[in-house]
């Protein structure tokens, strides 16, 4: 079970990163072998622990050599704590939990994320196993590089 833990600063505020990672229907645009998204819902989260939120459910498909999987999740939107939950819903996967928090720091913000999965399909485990950290450091380099994109190199 590939698991994938990074922290990295940011010249960008906490907003601003939140926003890009919680705008799942963009992700077709700039991230890697992600090539169709669809929200099939959206609904609000009363107050708790982590404030007011949104659960979203979306569909991904990924699409990685002759390998195209759709796969659906439910997102939980944290906005006011600045947390993004991700968990599995239906797909290739037997299990995927991903987690992003963004938090001020001087200078721009702090930026944690967390995934853990594994493939159902033991092949595709075995080929994404091989490349499984470069492939995290991609994806996390892709919203690096949308963030200069739609903001500019410093906050």
């Amino acid at each position: 079970m590939p698991t994938h833990h990074e922290v990295k600063r940011l010249p960008y505020t906490a907003d601003q990163m939140y926003a890009l990672v919680a705008d799942v229907g963009s992700y077709p645009k700039f991230l890697p072998w992600n090539s169709a998204a669809r929200i099939r819902s959206r609904t609000p989260v009363a107050g708790g622990a982590n404030g007011a939120g949104e659960v979203m459910e979306a569909d991904l498909v990924i699409s990685f050599k002759v390998f195209r999987e759709r796969f659906g999740s439910r997102v939980t939107l944290w906005p006011e704590v600045k947390k993004i939950d991700t968990e599995y819903l239906d797909g290739p996967f037997r299990h995927m939990r991903s987690t992003w928090a963004f938090r001020d720091v001087p200078g721009g913000c702090e930026v944690e994320f967390f995934v853990d999965f594994e493939f159902r399909n033991a092949i595709l485990q075995g080929i994404i196993g091989v490349v499984f950290n470069d492939a995290m450091q991609r994806v996390v380099r892709a919203f690096e590089r949308r963030a200069a994109e739609l903001h500019g190199p410093r906050v």
